[in-house]
C-alpha cells in the first residue's frame, strides 16, 4: 500500500481507516493477571473507540474458544440494544478467539478487522485501556482468585465508565453526556468523596 502522498494509492491506509471509522469500532484484548499464589488468569476486555466505554466480560484460568464465544454472545446481546451499535470488531490473531467468536458478531452485521501480526499499535486504544487498568488497580492489589479478580475488574469498569475523565472526550467519562454544573456556593455544594477498592481509587461528587 502506498504512502499518503502516493498518487497511485487506491484507498486509505489501515490507520486512516481506523481513525475515520472510530465511532463504529469496538476492540478486543486478552490481558492476563497473576494471583498471589502464582496462578495465571485471563480477562476478556472490549473497548468502544468512540465513547471509550470499557467492557470486562469475564475472567478465567482456562480461556477456551467455547468460553470466549460465550463472552462474545453476552456482549453482543448488550450491544444489540443500542440505537447505534458498532459496525466493526478489531482484534488480534490470538488463537483463543476462533471462528465461532467472529460468527457471533458477524451475525449482528459487524465486520471483523484483524490486526497485523506483531503489530500491537494497531489496537492501541484497547492496549492503552488495559494498561490503565494495570497501573491504577491491578498493580496495587494482591489478587487471590477468579472471584476476587472479577470483583476488582467489575468495580474498576464501573469507575472507568461512569467517573474517570478521558482526554479524548474533553475530560468526560464514557457514560457522561455533559459536564456537571459548576458549584458556585462551596457552603452548599461540598465535594463528597467515595473510596473505591479500599481507597485505591477516589470518586468525587458535589453533595448538598
Amino acid at each position: 500500500m502506498g504512502s499518503p502522498a502516493d498518487p497511485g494509492r487506491t484507498g486509505p491506509t489501515r490507520r486512516e481507516f481506523l481513525t475515520a471509522q472510530a465511532q463504529g469500532i469496538i476492540a478486543a484484548d486478552f490481558p492476563h493477571l497473576d494471583t498471589v499464589l502464582g496462578r495465571r488468569l485471563y480477562a476478556l476486555v472490549f473497548l468502544e473507540h468512540g465513547t471509550r466505554r470499557l467492557h470486562v466480560t469475564g475472567v478465567t484460568s482456562h480461556p477456551t474458544r467455547e468460553w470466549t464465544t460465550q463472552q462474545a454472545g453476552n456482549l453482543a446481546t448488550d450491544l444489540g440494544t443500542r440505537t447505534e451499535p458498532p459496525r466493526f470488531l478489531l482484534r488480534d490473531r490470538d488463537g483463543k478467539y476462533g471462528e465461532a467468536f467472529d460468527t457471533v458478531f458477524q451475525a449482528d452485521d459487524l465486520r471483523i478487522i484483524k490486526s497485523a501480526p506483531q503489530a500491537p499499535r494497531m489496537n492501541a486504544h484497547c492496549e492503552r485501556a488495559t494498561g490503565t487498568i494495570r497501573r491504577e488497580a491491578l498493580d496495587h492489589i494482591l489478587i487471590t482468585g477468579e472471584s476476587h479478580a472479577r470483583h476488582v475488574l467489575n468495580t474498576y469498569e464501573d469507575h472507568y465508565n461512569r467517573h474517570r475523565p478521558h482526554q479524548a472526550r474533553d475530560q468526560l467519562p464514557p457514560e457522561a453526556q455533559r459536564h456537571p454544573t459548576a458549584a458556585h456556593d462551596p457552603d452548599t455544594h461540598r465535594p463528597h468523596r467515595t473510596r473505591i477498592l479500599g481507597g485505591l481509587v477516589n470518586e468525587y461528587r458535589h453533595a448538598a
